[in-house]
């Protein structure tokens, strides 16, 4: 199974790069004999159809790097040595204590992932086969862009449930509409940040910055403002856009949604920074 796919625009390039790296639902079955996991999860657990609402990225003149792999194979927006001890039993240097890193041991709700733990060899292959493909494409990707414009702005694109759950900080509270994270404004230029601000609120959403979400590895590793690198994380309320006790879509509303974001990627593009 290929690691990502990479669209870019044959006219009318931008500045900008769509990621999306948590929509994928698909488990090969080498990783599948070491997973124990219900559909029902990975679907719980997925951006589900964030692929599908950035579609038109380049037909406004975006990049758009998508993956077909669930975030249960190997979070891509995690660093690759996020992992705690009880996940990789013998990794030379765990650093991370929630089980939730770079592979997933335990669901949001709390349900078992990982029929065992994994060796240290098994992470290893995990992460050449699939992280590490996906991040080099991103990189020249990014390296690309910002040689050809000057600079580069990334829309890490994802969504959230509505209400944080049992495995989230804020559980039981109802979120904004759209949480752009962007580490406290840092991990890019104010006129991006501002602009994204603008166009949701201008559709009549609310938006509530880095809350719950400042941004996960993505925005922190390549938000450089400074090196013309510019980050923002956007995360949509599900409920937007489907009807979340089932994962169907919201007729009307999920091309609205879809209309609503290609329209910002159009902004972005037409954006222009000194």
């Amino acid at each position: 199974m290929a690691p990502y796919e990479l669209i870019v625009p044959e006219r009318g390039r931008t500045p900008v790069v769509v990621e999306v790296p948590h929509a994928g639902l698909e488990v090969p079955e080498a990783v599948r004999r070491e997973t124990d996991v219900a559909r029902a999860s990975i679907l719980r657990d997925a951006d589900i159809f964030v692929d599908e609402l950035y579609a038109d990225a380049p037909e406004h003149g975006a990049s758009l790097l998508t993956t077909k792999l669930s975030r249960y194979v190997v979070d891509l927006n995690r660093a690759a040595d996020d992992v705690d001890a009880a996940t990789v039993v013998d990794h030379p240097s765990p650093r991370s204590l929630q089980p939730r890193g770079v592979v997933w041991r335990l669901s949001t709700d709390g349900r078992r992932v990982l029929r065992k733990p994994l060796r240290y060899e098994q992470l290893r292959a995990r992460l050449a086969a699939y992280h590490t493909p996906y991040h080099e494409a991103l990189q020249r990707e990014l390296a690309q862009t910002r040689e050809r414009f000057g600079y580069v702005v990334l829309v890490a694109a994802h969504s959230m449930p509505s209400v944080g759950r049992s495995g989230h900080n804020d559980r039981g509270t109802r979120r904004a509409d759209v949480v752009p994270g962007t580490q406290g404004r840092t991990s890019a230029d104010a006129r991006v940040i501002d602009l994204v601000d603008a166009h949701f609120r201008e559709a009549g959403l609310s938006v509530r910055h880095d809350d719950p979400y400042r941004g996960g590895y993505t925005t922190q590793h390549y938000g450089r403002p400074a090196e013309a690198c510019h980050v923002v994380q956007i995360e949509l309320n599900r409920a937007l856009y489907v009807h979340e006790d089932t994962g169907e879509r919201k007729s009307g509303d999920f091309e609205k949604t879809r209309a609503l974001v290609a329209a910002l990627v159009e902004k972005l593009g037409a954006l222009t920074l000194g």
